[in-house]
């Protein structure tokens, strides 16, 4: 993903990371706090500081690519240091999906929000779990192993460690 991106834009401190790893950022979008001095002064023309503390670095880059119009947004690096981050960068991922369209992409998997009823393309006996936000929210699949009826994701491991049984499957839901 890196290497095909038309444009990488680093919250903050990851772009100390991503010129380690021999690559220059596009922008630098957070509040600035954990991005290295050196780093800060030679991309200076790149550094864009939201010092709004009501949100997270990762929160600002969306909104500034938003901004800006870039609608196809891939987040990496999103889930690797901290549990505690990884958890609340993947639940934004749903508010993120009202502006742009999204995906978070891990060292294990995809992640990425649906916010109405679908058909997903897979590969047979692709792995597959699913989370809800809202917890009343009554799922209902076709084309997994396990079938979700009228399914409330009322805890986060009620949909998981499921498979797809053909090219492609089916979620129904309202809300």
């Amino acid at each position: 993903y890196l290497f095909n991106a038309k444009r990488v834009i680093c919250c903050d401190g990851a772009a100390d990371s991503l010129v380690d790893f021999g690559l220059e950022p596009f922008a630098i979008v957070g509040d600035c706090d954990s991005v290295n001095k050196r780093i800060a002064d030679k991309f200076n023309d790149r550094l864009f500081v939201d010092n709004d503390q009501e949100t997270n670095d990762l929160t600002k880059a969306v909104k500034w690519c938003a901004e800006r119009g870039y609608k196809d947004i891939v987040i990496l690096g999103a889930t690797g240091k901290r549990e505690d981050h990884s958890l609340g960068n993947i639940s934004l991922l749903t508010d993120y999906a009202e502006s742009v369209n999204v995906i978070m992409v891990t060292d294990a998997g995809i992640f990425f929000p649906i916010l109405e009823s679908c058909s997903i393309e897979s590969e047979k006996g692709q792995q597959v779990s699913l989370f809800s936000i809202d917890p009343h929210i009554e799922i209902t699949s076709s084309g997994l192993k396990y079938k979700l009826d009228n399914m409330k994701l009322s805890k986060w491991w009620s949909a998981t460690l499921n498979e797809t049984e053909g090219t492609s499957f089916s979620i129904q839901f309202k809300g």
